[in-house]
């Protein structure tokens, strides 16, 4: 059975497709950056906010803040490295390509409140024709306790048969919740309205499934 939290936020997730906000900034990669020009002085703000449903762990919040301009890329997170974690993140944009179009964001972050310590991270993303391959990554050197160091990552194999549709195959490795499996993989479908963007994802689908909820928009 589905808690209510997690069930409302993804309820909201649903219905907020079709409202208007801004088109964030969602990995996709680009051929010339944003910030170059007349666009060097407008910043790029968005805010996705990811609800999972976890069995037999606690369902939680995971919202994110990212903030570019031109190159300079701002970041913070709330319940990534772990619950009632925040981490704070600065990275520099670089994209470029045609037929193969990349994007790749190298960080580095400060992770603060139940889980501490400091972690380089990235983001990146490669694609071809209507295909993508995105990937987050991060390596957490935690300054309390040296078990609590991880590497994190989530990664997604998608195709769009059309602009407002995506589907493909996702993987996420994580020690926030527990789970049997060091990579927990599955599924995911994407849609895009014209200023927001929801995504539904099922991971471990044969076994203790985990649900994912995705919203995001702009600020």
């Amino acid at each position: 059975m589905i808690r209510p939290i997690p069930a409302l936020a993804l309820a909201f997730a649903l219905v907020a497709t079709i409202a208007r906000a801004q088109e964030p900034y969602n990995g996709t990669p680009k051929t010339t950056l944003e910030g170059e020009d007349e666009k060097d002085e407008k910043w790029t703000v968005s805010l996705p906010i990811y609800a999972y449903v976890v069995p037999n762990d606690r369902d939680y919040i995971q919202p994110t803040l990212l903030a570019d301009k031109g190159r300079l890329h701002l970041e913070a997170r709330y319940n990534y490295e772990g619950i009632d974690t925040v981490s704070a993140w600065v990275g520099w944009n670089y994209a470029g390509g045609d037929e193969w179009a990349w994007r790749i964001t190298p960080m580095a972050g400060v992770v603060a409140g139940d889980t501490r310590g400091v972690a380089p991270g990235y983001r990146g993303a490669l694609g071809w024709k209507r295909f993508e391959l995105y990937s987050e990554g991060e390596y957490l050197f935690a300054t309390e306790n040296s078990a609590d160091s991880f590497f994190y990552n989530w990664s997604e194999l998608t195709w769009s048969p059309f602009d407002a549709f995506r589907f493909g195959l996702v993987a996420q490795r994580t020690q926030l919740y527990k789970s049997d499996r060091e990579i927990n993989r599955g599924f995911m479908v994407g849609f895009t309205t014209k200023r927001m963007q929801f995504t539904a994802t099922v991971l471990n689908p044969d076994g203790e499934s985990i649900i994912i909820g995705g919203l995001s928009f702009g600020l």
